[in-house]
């Protein structure tokens, strides 16, 4: 058995997924491949933030194509069963796989880890054709070609993980970048031995080479192309499936559905439809809790350094996302691969690769709950995010001041909020005054599901706070400018918009004993804020 040629491991790998209770059946990817496998010289690398099944189809495409041993048992239950090309293709190609995030602990040198990776693939080559002689300076291209033209034209189908892994380790220099873009080139490009090749990764290629090296690839990202995009994350009815599941399985169910679209849903393909993160589905459905798996591999901190390059550019923006708001921006994936951020788009478009936002329709957001709260605990610690963390570290002041009805106090925070720097107060409207709420009530998230513009009773309301504990009130929140916060208060009530949490609660099971109304207001002439509080 060969580490990269004709390897077992991806057929174990895959084997192994497809027994865990939560497998999504993702087959039918590998009849867009079939074309491409008889044009042959074909290359393609996808491109998705980590966590996105970018591993497990690499494991499929080489389990089902590798000549090394039978994989009907795996997939003859799946649903590329069913295609009329199956047996043509199934097990018929010698494949080198090589998952480039697998490198020895005490490998600290550009050279060691790239020559570690040749090593092994000519001596995987030397052991399946022994009769090719091999030259003590041949790269393994040149061992390949070798074997085409001796060996009766012989072609390989490579498929390579984690092209990118070594960009992120501290060692590596620009100019081993350099170097490690040419060794892809030399080895792949215009090579009569290349069946097809299947590249995966974060960050995008389409700009990383100075020159031509790498313009062989087709290159498929979420934001900016939709081919392959639903075999990638989790869709809307995938996870329907597995909740069905999960709670057909599971004696005491903890999970709604609308927890999971709650926190792990939100980002967008090209085509328009909503993804799920899977790693976080599956986690969950597992553990039966809802939690930060994707995010807790990574501190806060890993959101933050993009953000401080240029905080007063991205700030701004930042509260707006915080609060809910989507933001316009040029979005320029190549700039991702680039360690000198600079300005706000370059910003997002890095965080856009690496997950941490959406993007749709040219703007972008903060995809769900999960993420929510690393940004919410970003904002709390950094005292350079200026007007931003002030807000954020006087909203626990605002909770306990509204749930005590202490509505001085609550003024008081308003105005605080105003008299800042804030440059995204202005007023005009009220979505404006929500973006300023919503940071100055930042830790009611911590005990409240938060909705906005949420439909209750006879129309719809600003804020409606859902509670998780049996223990807390709900609370409603209703804005005006330029109104009375008497007149927001008496619409919450002539509204009924307390019916509202019937519906939510009963899905949770979750008993509302108590419920707040909250009227907040704004007048623009004598730039006073006003608050009244009642129970409902």
């Amino acid at each position: 058995m060969g580490r990269y040629l004709n390897s077992s491991t991806s057929y174990v790998l895959y084997k192994g997924q497809t027994e865990q209770p939560y497998f999504v059946d993702k087959s039918q990817m590998l009849s867009e491949l079939f074309p491409f496998l008889d044009s042959g010289n074909t290359h393609i690398c996808i491109t998705r933030p980590r966590r996105f099944g970018k591993t497990v189809m690499a494991n499929m495409i080489t389990a089902f194509l590798g000549k090394k041993q039978d994989s009907d048992s795996i997939f003859k239950s799946l649903k590329i069963s069913q295609n009329n090309l199956y047996n043509k293709y199934r097990n018929k190609y010698n494949v080198i796989s090589i998952d480039f995030s697998k490198m020895p602990r005490d490998c600290d040198s550009y050279t060691d880890y790239i020559d570690r990776i040749e090593t092994n693939l000519i001596r995987d080559l030397r052991k399946e054709y022994p009769q090719i002689e091999i030259y003590e300076d041949d790269s393994a291209a040149d061992v390949l070609e070798t074997i085409f033209e001796e060996c009766d034209q012989q072609r390989f189908v490579f498929v390579l993980d984690e092209w990118d892994f070594i960009f992120h380790k501290d060692f590596v220099t620009e100019e081993n970048k350099k170097q490690y873009v040419l060794f892809l080139s030399n080895l792949l490009k215009d090579r009569s031995y290349v069946q097809l090749t299947y590249m995966t990764g974060i960050l995008p290629i389409a700009k990383y080479s100075s020159g031509s090296e790498l313009n062989m690839f087709w290159e498929y990202t979420m934001a900016s192309e939709a081919k392959y995009n639903e075999y990638f994350g989790f869709t809307d009815s995938e996870v329907d499936q597995l909740y069905e599941k999960y709670t057909r399985n599971t004696r005491e169910i903890h999970i709604s559905r609308e927890d999971l679209k709650e926190w792990y849903d939100g980002y967008t393909t090209k085509s328009g439809e909503r993804m799920y993160n899977p790693r976080s589905v599956v986690l969950a459905l597992t553990n039966n809790n809802i939690g930060n798996y994707w995010t807790s591999s990574g501190p806060y901190d890993e959101i933050f350094y993009y953000i401080r390059q240029n905080i007063d550019d991205v700030q701004n923006d930042l509260a707006l996302m915080i609060s809910g708001e989507a933001v316009t921006a040029k979005i320029q994936e190549y700039a991702a691969v680039s360690m000198n951020l600079t300005t706000k788009n370059e910003i997002f478009s890095a965080m856009i690769v690496y997950g941490f936002l959406s993007y749709e329709n040219g703007e972008v957001r903060i995809p769900n709950k999960e993420l929510m709260n690393k940004f919410d605990d970003m904002i709390q610690k950094e005292e350079r995010l200026g007007y931003v963390y002030q807000l954020a570290k006087e909203s626990e002041r605002m909770l306990k001041a509204t749930l005590a009805g202490n509505t001085k106090v609550m003024e008081e925070i308003l105005e605080y909020a105003h008299n800042t720097e804030t440059p995204i107060i202005s007023y005009n409207n009220e979505t404006e005054l929500s973006a300023i709420v919503n940071l100055i009530y930042l830790s009611a998230r911590d005990i409240y599901r938060v909705e906005r513009e949420d439909k209750a009773g006879k129309g719809f309301v600003d804020f409606v706070f859902y509670p998780k504990r049996e223990c807390d009130p709900g609370m409603i929140l209703e804005l005006k400018v330029d109104h009375t916060s008497e007149e927001a208060l008496e619409q919450i009530k002539n509204k009924n918009y307390k019916l509202r949490f019937q519906g939510k609660l009963a899905e949770k099971k979750v008993t509302v004993k108590k419920i707040l109304g909250i009227g907040i207001s704004y007048d623009r002439k004598t730039k006073k804020h006003s608050c009244q509080v009642e129970w409902l």
